[in-house]
């Protein structure tokens, strides 16, 4: 049966990282990972973001999660406790039983194989945790790098997703990545 209530919040360990939920006190972290114009070369969202706009970006976060509305984890690298990244499930359609995976890293840390590391774990989480049946991405064209994840992960390309989303929003320069359960 479909879940996203989740007492206590999940955390996770890969080798080498630890996600946890988000607290304010990475506030400076993150305002500096949504300022990052490498970062947000693929995301429609304005930088430089101050400290004072992460903490408030944060407390949304923190309510949403609390909220049972997304599943937003912050990625922690072991070996310097240092936030390199947040990776999450929201935009969660009960009904569909589905969720959007997102993510985004610290642009210093590109190539170093993190979401390789991080992503199946959970997309393991929202299959058989959270019983979802469907997980899409949204990467824009042209983030090759988000578009060679999903696809290292089995999921395609799905233009009857992209039509559905359509209906809702602009989806102009967006790819639509889909990723169904396996029986």
């Amino acid at each position: 049966m479909f879940t996203i209530h989740f007492n206590p919040f999940p955390e996770f360990n890969t080798p080498r990282f630890l996600l946890r939920p988000p607290a304010l006190s990475d506030a400076e972290e993150v305002a500096q990972l949504r300022s990052d114009p490498l970062v947000n070369k693929y995301l429609n969202r304005p930088g430089p973001v101050s400290v004072a706009a992460a903490e408030q970006f944060l407390e949304k976060i923190i309510a949403n999660n609390t909220a049972h509305l997304s599943l937003y984890w912050v990625i922690i690298a072991k070996d310097t406790l240092e936030l390199v990244g947040t990776i999450c499930l929201w935009n969660i359609v009960p009904a569909l039983e589905e969720a959007e995976v997102g993510y985004e890293l610290q642009s210093r840390f590109f190539g170093q194989g993190i979401m390789q590391e991080v992503l199946p774990g959970i997309i393991r989480f929202g299959f058989e945790e959270m019983q979802l049946q469907r997980i899409i991405a949204l990467p824009a064209e042209g983030n090759e790098r988000s578009s060679r994840l999903l696809e290292k992960h089995h999921f395609a390309l799905n233009e009857e997703l992209k039509q559905r989303l359509e209906k809702e929003e602009d989806m102009t320069g967006i790819l639509c990545y889909s990723l169904t359960k396996s029986v």
